[in-house]
């Protein structure tokens, strides 16, 4: 429970079906700037506790800043270092609250982890439990639960699934939820004044300095570390041209930041890496993928997999594919089940 809506409507409607609630909250970050916002704010644990006293259950805080720290933070920080943009939600899911703090649900003798995620988990023909996006296309989130092992799917119930975000909200009023009007969180949690260079800085993972080049290799200008960059940026590029430029690669090894029109961002073949099968398809099964979270499901022409690898590719190209971002694969009869998912390599074939 992380004290917004969300979580403790959750809890809320578990408890009015009868099920006997617990509720936690995670202690996952404290800024050392004391600058306000984000998630795991001591207002946030407040909220959540508040909660669980209205509903009279139990509630606990985990303190996992530790294991944050170095599941999350660093790999974020270092991410950045070496030229790659990070997903540190997907990150988080994978082995904090769905490996890590499943497994203390278990210690509990809990039936279920549920959180107030947007997504959802049904029972297919053959009887077997498949992750799914929910039914609110707007909130889904299902492309940051790629991560979450087969194997524990029997133990995870998401009671938003089914929800819009406003029944949920409308839900929480009729339940007399305290948090029912609360805002969503917005940006990175622990970063909730958005400005992600600034934080990787002061985290030691600032790059050096380099040229700023065409596709063609001749030099623009020149940039104060890759760490402020991603691939698909046009704002801040700091190169005047007379026509827009946008960000095409970050070369890493010799500190270059590639940059060009937005036609040489088109990616027809993805490269992931660190794969999750949640279910490989079946022979012939129509497939897509998203490369982000806000990007609409792009079709699959052909996959090819080998171990914790797999090479994707595409029916039409898709923009501004960013390596160290999630690539997460969709099929099933509406395109609505999770397969399987990965992280983009350093590389993709344009």
């Amino acid at each position: 429970m992380s004290g917004g809506v969300d979580s403790s409507v959750a809890a809320a409607l578990l408890h009015e079906r009868g099920c006997e609630v617990i509720g936690i909250t995670l202690s996952l970050y404290e800024d050392p700037d004391g600058v306000e916002g984000g998630c795991c704010t001591p207002e946030d644990v407040t909220d959540a506790r508040r909660v669980c006293a209205d509903l009279g259950v139990r509630h606990y805080v985990l303190n996992y800043k530790d294991a944050f720290e170095r599941a999350v933070v660093k790999p974020f920080v270092d991410f950045y270092r070496r030229g790659l943009t990070p997903n540190p939600c997907a990150q988080c899911n994978n082995i904090l609250k769905f490996d890590r703090l499943l497994r203390r649900t278990r210690e509990l003798d809990a039936r279920w982890l549920a959180t107030g995620h947007y997504a959802r988990i049904l029972r297919g023909d053959d009887g077997e439990l498949r992750l799914a996006r929910a039914q609110d296309a707007a909130k889904d989130q299902s492309y940051f639960l790629y991560g979450v092992q087969r194997s524990a799917l029997p133990f995870i119930t998401f009671p938003l699934g089914d929800h819009r975000k406003e029944e949920a909200r409308d839900d929480a009023r009729r339940l007399g939820v305290r948090t029912s009007d609360k805002p969503d969180s917005q940006d990175v949690c622990f970063i909730p004044d958005g400005r992600t260079a600034e934080f990787v800085r002061k985290h030691g993972g600032a790059a050096e300095p380099g040229p700023i080049v065409d596709d063609s290799g001749r030099r623009l200008g020149s940039h104060q570390g890759l760490h402020a960059f991603t691939v698909g940026q046009r704002r801040g590029v700091g190169v005047a041209s007379t026509h827009p430029l946008y960000v095409l690669r970050l070369e890493p090894e010799s500190h270059t930041l590639v940059v060009g029109s937005p036609d040489k961002l088109d990616a027809s073949v993805v490269q992931a890496e660190g794969w999750n099968w949640l279910r490989e398809p079946a022979l012939g099964e129509s497939l897509a993928v998203k490369v982000r979270y806000r990007s609409p499901p792009a079709p699959v022409a052909a996959l090819k997999s080998k171990e914790e690898s797999v090479r994707i590719s595409l029916a039409t190209p898709v923009r501004a594919v960013a390596p160290g971002q999630a690539v997460v694969l969709y099929g099933g009869d509406h395109m609505d089940e999770v397969l399987g998912g990965g992280t983009i390599g350093a590389t993709t074939e344009n």
